[in-house]
């Protein structure tokens, strides 16, 4: 739920059905591929390098950590160069595959205006080519993805949740 004083547009792509006043049939109908972030959203993701995962693990402690990541087709790939060593890793790996992820910055401080993505999805590995090259990725499937400050919202300040 929603914190008081932030409104909440939800499109629910299991039934392609729009809840948005800010979102157009006609936007909803121009996402392309198996992604349903907007052009706004992916415009964004793709200019940004740096996320942070939250991933659990064995014993139910969670843990963030930083991470260069890319899209592909709607899906987020988060690679290393030594998997093994890597505690997200371990935790996807062991069985721990649903995951948090969160693409955030500043657009400014004066006026204050944070932007970002908050993804809820599931992991897994995935020996695959990706941005360092081929070997072994995190490739995480979104569930569940919210959105401020990327796309224009009346009224001000205003959260997008999105149901995959």
């Amino acid at each position: 739920m929603p914190e008081a004083g932030y409104p909440l547009d939800t499109i629910d792509h299991d039934t392609y059905s729009t809840y948005s006043a800010s979102t157009s049939a006609d936007e909803f109908h121009q996402m392309k591929g198996d992604t349903m972030f907007s052009e706004q959203e992916l415009t964004y993701l793709q200019g940004q390098r740096l996320a942070r995962i939250a991933t659990v693990d064995a014993d139910g402690q969670p843990t963030v950590d930083a991470v260069g990541f890319s899209l592909d087709d709607g899906k987020i790939l988060i690679g290393t160069h030594s998997p093994v060593l890597t505690r997200k890793y371990r935790n996807v790996m062991g069985g721990n595959t649903n995951v948090a992820l969160i693409v955030d910055d500043l657009a400014s401080v004066q006026p204050w205006r944070p932007r970002g993505i908050k993804i809820h999805g599931v992991a897994e590995v995935v020996e695959r080519n990706g941005h360092f090259g081929p070997g072994s990725y995190l490739v995480i499937t979104p569930k569940v993805s919210w959105s401020w400050g990327i796309e224009p919202h009346e009224g001000g300040f205003g959260a997008k949740k999105t149901v995959w």
